[in-house]
């Protein structure tokens, strides 16, 4: 049985617009009849994966991805003194090993996540080839690797179609985080001046617009498999450990970064429940199908997770074998102490 990693984070913002629908006022969502305010997954994976936080706990444990590998390809080997049309023939060869190319193109269709040790082995590939002036062989062109370090990939997986052998199984799940109370979006009019018109002919203003925002108190989920993330790191528990512990760091300190010049919408978590054990994961989403209502919305909302964890242990039995928090509303537990706690 897998060994699971379960995170419940509530985070407070005030009025904000984090992540943008199409039209660019806040994501939102329905549950329990109400309007909640809404991260995507995917924009909370993404500021994750390359905030600086994480990108210096984990250094050379990161993948790239992209879809220009072939244009890196293709100007790495003209540096090496290879001629335009060969380099761009041989990158277009190194890099369809990660997908499909558009028609004429160095570009790969779909965003290929890409290991640092499988682009260290294309670069040094590119070398050889305009170095020696040749086309690369059939072998060499096996790039590909099942065996890497690349942590973002361990954690959040990936798939090339074209190359299904090479997919990696997500070791870490995010749910959406959603507000734990209902929000009515509001719009911000705004104007800007000019700072040359003196306002002797026109004393109106340069440029007129509007922002939606809205401040809400998020619950966020994370469930990591530590099992499998360890089988994707080829039986690394150091790096698996590592990484565990440089993803909560990011998913508690750091903010999404929709409109953050304008709200300045930088906050910690307030509260982290941290669960462990071979038992089957489950959301506390369910503490809020009633929203939080009330003035002190952080205390109320604290006191409806720990009460429907509770209630699930008395429904099915335990549901974690060990569990650690940190409340910063009372100022109590410990960040460097939760840290410890998920990577024992």
């Amino acid at each position: 049985m897998s060994q699971f990693i379960q995170l419940h984070i509530l985070t407070s913002y005030a009025p904000s617009n984090l992540n943008r629908d199409d039209l660019g006022r806040p994501k939102t969502a329905k549950m329990g009849g109400f309007d909640r305010l809404r991260v995507s997954s995917q924009s909370l994976k993404r500021n994750w994966r390359c905030s600086e936080l994480f990108e210096e706990a984990m250094a050379d444990n990161i993948g790239t991805r992209t879809k220009r590998f072939g244009q890196q390809v293709f100007d790495l080997m003209l540096d090496k003194g290879a001629q335009e049309k060969n380099a761009k023939k041989w990158a277009t060869e190194i890099a369809g090993v990660f997908g499909k190319l558009k028609k004429d193109s160095l570009e790969i269709e779909q965003l290929a996540h890409i290991s640092p040790e499988e682009q260290a082995a294309a670069f040094a590939l590119a070398t050889t080839l305009a170095e020696e002036n040749r086309a690369p062989e059939k072998e060499e062109l096996n790039l590909l690797r099942q065996n890497q370090s690349a942590v973002d990939i361990a954690l959040f997986g990936r798939m090339l179609a074209s190359s299904p052998a090479y997919n990696v199984e997500a070791a870490c799940q995010v749910a959406h985080a959603l507000s734990v109370h209902s929000v009515v979006v509001e719009d911000d009019y705004f104007t800007a001046v000019d700072d040359l018109n003196d306002g002797k002919e026109d004393s109106g203003s340069s440029h007129i617009g509007e922002s939606g925002f809205a401040a809400a108190l998020f619950y966020s989920y994370i469930c990591i498999n530590k099992t499998q993330l360890i089988a994707n790191l080829n039986g690394d528990e150091g790096l698996a450990n590592k990484a565990i512990q440089s993803l909560t760091e990011a998913a508690v300190k750091v903010s999404p970064q929709g409109k953050q010049n304008s709200f300045a919408s930088r906050a910690y978590a307030s509260y982290v429940l941290a669960e462990k054990g071979e038992y089957q994961p489950r959301s506390l989403s369910a503490a809020f199908l009633k929203p939080v209502a009330g003035n002190d919305q952080a205390e109320v909302a604290i006191a409806a997770l720990n009460k429907q964890m509770s209630n699930f242990d008395k429904v099915y039995g335990e549901c974690a074998t060990e569990r650690y928090s940190i409340d910063a509303v009372n100022g109590e537990g410990s960040f460097a102490e939760l840290k410890t706690f998920i990577a024992q």
